[in-house]
């Protein structure tokens, strides 16, 4: 038997539409407090919080809310066929991806998972554009390298991978069959400019005493490559495009770097204390269930 109440749901779908509790209330013609007191019990009665709260600012609807409050909108007048789950069509889920790793897995994983019940919104961002996406709830899911995320954020090791060096064919290096950092140390390099990434490579060499020489920081991954593949430098990166060749058509020399650890984690991540729609949640358990997403 249902224990929820239309007017709970209109309140609530009042909330998310106008953004903060005191407008909605204004909107309705109820006080304040009322409401915040019916939209507390639907949050009770469901077991998950619809918005996230911020001291003195808006309310934004959480991953789990956005989807909820469609619904309850689009069917207040059948409250019923909506509790009791008849179809409506899925919320797409807001899907970040890491913009050096959606070259590589974007277009795999959309092919891979396409169906009608999984729809995904996908978005190509930066790191700090997508843990600040998390963060506000603007963003459901993410893959990302395991940098830059809050301390207990969820997520879940997709791969791991480890960094390479790429040259160009007539490097010094290119006929090895791997390097050393130190080796690496003794060349200009070529690094991509990412904030989090530039930050992450550099540390690789600091933590063995090693002082690299960067020649250029570029902007993106394809740059760097092609700053290789035409000899201004030694290219060095985790994110592995398939062709070893550049953009511009010059051919590039992948090396293995022998002291450089266990590799860095690809992860899928959500933010803490923004539970997932259904939808979201079995995309999430689709994800983590592909194998080999790394190639």
């Amino acid at each position: 038997m249902l224990s929820l109440t239309l007017r709970q749901l209109e309140y609530a779908v009042a909330v998310g539409r106008h953004g903060t509790v005191t407008a909605a209330a204004e909107s309705l013609h109820v006080s304040q407090p009322a409401l915040s007191v019916a939209l507390a019990q639907l949050e009770a009665h469901l077991g998950k919080p619809l918005f996230l709260r911020r001291s003195g600012g808006p309310v934004t609807p959480t991953s789990f809310g956005r989807g909820f409050l469609e619904q309850a909108e689009a069917h207040l007048v059948g409250l019923s066929q909506m509790m009791a789950g008849d179809s409506a069509p899925a919320t797409p889920v807001r899907l970040a991806i890491f913009e050096d790793l959606a070259p590589v897995v974007l277009a795999p994983l959309l092919r891979r998972l396409h169906h009608p019940d999984l729809p995904i919104a996908p978005q190509v961002l930066g790191f700090e554009a997508l843990t600040n996406g998390l963060k506000r709830g603007n963003i459901d899911l993410a893959i990302t390298w395991d940098l830059g995320l809050e301390d207990g954020m969820p997520r879940h090791e997709l791969a791991r991978v480890p960094p390479h060096a790429l040259v160009a064919e007539g490097h010094a290096l290119a006929g090895h069959a791997a390097v050393s950092l130190r080796e690496l140390a003794a060349h200009p390099l070529v690094l991509a400019d990412q904030g989090l990434s530039l930050g992450h490579i550099r540390a690789l060499f600091s933590q063995r005493g090693l002082t690299p020489r960067i020649a250029h920081r570029t902007a993106t991954l394809e740059l760097m490559r092609s700053f290789a593949a035409n000899g201004l430098g030694v290219g060095l990166s985790y994110t592995r495009p398939a062709p070893r060749i550049s953009a511009d058509g010059l051919p590039l020399v992948l090396l293995p770097v022998l002291d450089a650890g266990d590799g860095e984690p690809v992860v899928l991540a959500q933010a803490l204390g923004n539970p997932l729609s259904i939808t979201a949640e079995r995309l999430a358990q689709a994800i983590r269930g592909l194998p080999h997403l790394m190639g």
